[in-house]
């Protein structure tokens, strides 16, 4: 059996100048083929608010939510790293807050929490929860939990000084602990320049080709959500036609009497 991935083995990764990648999964089996196709870290996205669950945003689940689908998948994984994306309102509170539920996260099969931010606070929590024991994953540039204070959908990190602000948190979250960094839709070359002065692995989402690593949604990658589609997201398969196609074909043979047929049924 293979070995587990690690934050150790994420290091090793950025030291050897050699990529990794990571694809969010929900669900057990989801996560299983992800692992067999040699996926190295699985993230249990907080995108599953709107791909799964039917919310508008990210912001509307919450952490008996999250635990749910974090133990699934879980339950589906040996060998990846398991990462679960802490929601919204789920460690903002206070850092004892921050504990409890991403404390609750690794019971339930997690091996690490992925947190938003890079302020006063978010650092003060990235340093706590390494410190009893827990992994975090930072995020920076476009934070979706902060959807409404940046104004929409904007890229982060556009000049010199927006970059240089980026790194300056990057570091900080880094030095309380953090073992890799998520730069979501940012420039490619101010992920360059972050990732080339920072010491942990930084992930790209929607941050072009420089950065250690690349995350994408698993349902933009299969071609099962169809509502909206990132410009930075590749579709290599067109899940909601099987779907549509199978389901249709079941209703065609219920209704004509084609199905069961003989070799379905016990006698």
């Amino acid at each position: 059996m293979a070995k587990s991935v690690t934050v150790n083995t994420l290091k090793k990764y950025k030291q050897q100048n050699e990529k990794f990648s990571v694809l969010t999964a929900y669900d057990c089996y989801t996560a299983k083929y992800i692992e067999q196709a040699g996926v190295d870290v699985v993230l249990i996205g907080d995108s599953l608010a709107m791909v799964a669950l039917g919310y508008k945003t990210t912001n509307e689940i919450g952490v008996d939510e999250m635990a749910v689908f974090t133990g699934a998948v879980s339950r589906g994984v040996s060998r990846a790293m398991v990462v679960t994306d802490m929601p919204f309102l789920s460690y903002h509170s206070s850092v004892d807050e921050a504990v409890k539920n991403c404390g609750r996260m690794i019971k339930c099969g997690a091996n690490a929490v992925k947190i938003e931010g890079g302020g006063d606070y978010i650092v003060s929590v990235v340093e706590r929860l390494t410190q009893v024991g827990i992994p975090v994953m930072s995020h920076l540039g476009f934070t979706p939990q902060f959807l409404n204070v940046l104004g929409g959908y904007r890229i982060q990190g556009k000049t010199q000084e927006a970059a240089e602000k980026i790194l300056e948190q990057a570091k900080r979250l880094q030095d309380a602990g953090a073992f890799s960094l998520v730069l979501e839709m940012v420039p490619e070359d101010c992920a360059k320049y972050i990732t080339e002065n920072l010491e942990i692995p930084t992930i790209s989402c929607g941050a072009g080709r420089y950065c250690d690593a690349q995350v994408l949604v698993s349902d933009d990658v299969f071609g099962k959500f169809p509502e909206f589609k990132p410009k930075f997201a590749r579709k290599y398969g067109d899940m909601q036609s099987l779907i549509f196609e199978c389901a249709k074909k079941f209703n065609e043979d219920v209704k004509s009497g084609n199905f069961p047929s003989d070799d379905e049924i016990f006698h």
